[in-house]
């Protein structure tokens, strides 16, 4: 595999942008490489600077599921440009796209849209807060909602305690009002609840967590937290952010049969592009300005040629709806795969999967910190170099999407199997 130009302009970068990257897990530092440059994608292929060609499972962080460069998107998108690129102003556009979200998910009364993931989960806190008018939020362990200053937290001293900062530049302050429990474990909200009574403003799950890998919830635990927020008066906010429209047309919430009172959602209603959006019970999202005194805006919120790249995108998952079968099989045959690995573990839930190389089954946080995350840097090395590009991450999921072909399938799939033979021989090798 050649490198020369990603090299080259990976040191470039360095001198200008930290760590030569402008998100973190680009820069490849869990793997031990210097993270590839890509140039284009069509289909299931992205292509690197150095011209290599590379099968995609990480398809921008899950949004792609119809996959890269989408002929009937990129063409709408063309002719959206040609009528200018952003108004700060109502579009017909935006509502056509709230229409469709809000009629594939029930839970999604009316509906604000925002330019990020992250603004949407923000976003859906305040509201939340401000319609209980109490201020504290519970979250999980090992769950991701963004990088707004009150969710970057992790555990603190003891079981039930605030939470402290994960990250440097978070004043106390922001945290002080932020509350962990374990995912899977109906105990720790309990006892939250029990220590809080009244003042949980809302509880913000990642319905499948798939933020230290893929890990769904154990039967009854979302269950159980519907019913534990609706008898608290706490709003139960479900982060779909990569769970929406992935596992079906109604996103976690129609897979699971459950209604939470606030969804927020990513860039797959965006089409890949920068959008995200929350919204819920009409009741609560009347708190948001202008209606109401929770004070949220964005001059590129609703951006038209986001919207309109999302519109195409739902327009064509709708059309198809054997697109989620498709993907999934799919999807089950990579498990299948691994499943015959020894000292790994998959999960999957539809077309999110991932490998742990951990012996034990990954129920939480915990038990998915155990991964041997070593052998996975080996694992993705041995990947990259033979075209399939997966995340550089233990503690990430890998994407499916419709543009992937039998052939690409099969192929990671002899790569899969093929990696014991490969490490046998570098052992031998080495000895």
């Amino acid at each position: 595999m050649k490198t020369e130009m990603s090299e080259r302009l990976y040191k470039k970068a360095l001198n200008l942008m930290p760590g030569g990257v402008n998100s973190p897990v680009r820069a490849f530092n869990a793997v031990g490489k210097k993270p590839l440059f890509i140039k284009n994608a069509n289909g299931s292929k992205i292509y690197d600077e150095d011209g290599n060609e590379f099968i995609d499972y990480v398809l921008s962080w899950g949004p792609l599921i119809l996959g890269h460069a989408k002929k009937e998107v990129i063409e709408a998108v063309k002719k959206a440009c040609e009528y200018g690129l952003s108004y700060g102003a109502p579009t017909k556009k935006e509502t056509e796209l709230a229409e469709i979200i809000t009629s594939a998910m029930p839970a999604i009364e009316t509906i604000r849209l925002v330019s990020s993931g992250t603004e949407a989960v923000m976003s859906a806190v305040r509201a939340a807060r401000g319609y209980t008018n109490r201020d504290m939020v519970l979250k999980f362990t090992g769950c991701y909602h963004g990088h707004s200053d009150g969710l970057l937290v992790k555990s603190g001293s003891g079981l039930i305690t605030n939470a402290v900062a994960s990250s440097a530049g978070v004043p106390k302050g922001y945290t002080d009002y932020t509350l962990l429990a374990d995912y899977n474990d109906k105990k720790t909200v309990e006892e939250l609840f029990n220590t809080y009574k009244n003042k949980i403003a809302c509880v913000i799950v990642e319905p499948v967590a798939a933020n230290m890998g893929v890990v769904p919830p154990k039967n009854g635990f979302i269950e159980f937290l519907r019913e534990i927020t609706k008898n608290n008066g706490t709003v139960l906010i479900f982060d779909e952010v990569i769970t929406g429209f992935r596992l079906s047309l109604g996103g976690a919430c129609e897979y699971f049969g459950i209604k939470p009172d606030m969804v927020t959602l990513g860039k797959i209603v965006g089409g890949g592009m920068p959008l995200g959006a929350y919204g819920g019970k009409k009741e609560i999202m009347d708190m948001v300005s202008p209606l109401g005194n929770v004070y949220q805006a964005g001059t590129l919120s609703g951006n038209p040629i986001a919207v309109t790249a999302g519109i195409e995108t739902l327009k064509i998952l709708i059309n198809d709806n054997n697109i989620y079968k498709r993907i999934n099989q799919k999807a089950e045959k990579i498990e299948n795969a691994f499943k015959q690995k020894k000292g790994l573990t998959v999960n999957r839930v539809g077309s999110l999967i991932s490998a742990f190389f951990n012996s034990d089954y990954v129920t939480d946080y915990n038990s998915a910190i155990q991964s041997n995350t070593k052998e996975y840097a080996e694992y993705f090395g041995y990947m990259l170099e033979n075209g399939i590009y997966i995340a550089p991450s233990q503690f990430e999921a890998m994407f499916i999407s419709d543009a992937h072909t039998d052939d690409d399938i099969k192929k990671t799939i002899n790569f899969i199997k093929s990696y014991s033979s490969f490490l046998e021989r570098k052992e031998a090798k080495e000895l």
